[in-house]
């Protein structure tokens, strides 16, 4: 999952309202609560935050695992051992 934390963690620093980010970047309101609610958005959205906020990526978001694989439960691509 990409989470957004870092934006808002961003924002306080360089002391930017989420209005200002709107007047800036060309951000619309709607957008501003898909990053709230780190919903998918789209990478000219990620592009225009980085402009606006004269950041790198890793400024503004973060990828988080949904859930580490267990010793039980083989992931993606992973064969699973059967006995006979």
């Amino acid at each position: 999952m990409i989470r957004f934390e870092r934006l808002w963690e961003t924002m306080r620093k360089k002391n930017v309202s989420t209005y200002q980010l709107r007047e800036r970047g060309g951000i619309d309101s709607k957008t501003i609560r898909r990053l709230r609610a780190n919903d998918n958005i789209e990478t000219r959205t990620l592009d225009k935050l980085c402009a606006a906020l004269d950041c790198k990526l890793e400024d503004i978001a973060e990828y988080v695992p949904d859930r580490p694989p267990s010793a039980g439960n083989p992931g993606e691509g992973e064969e699973r051992k059967t006995t006979p």
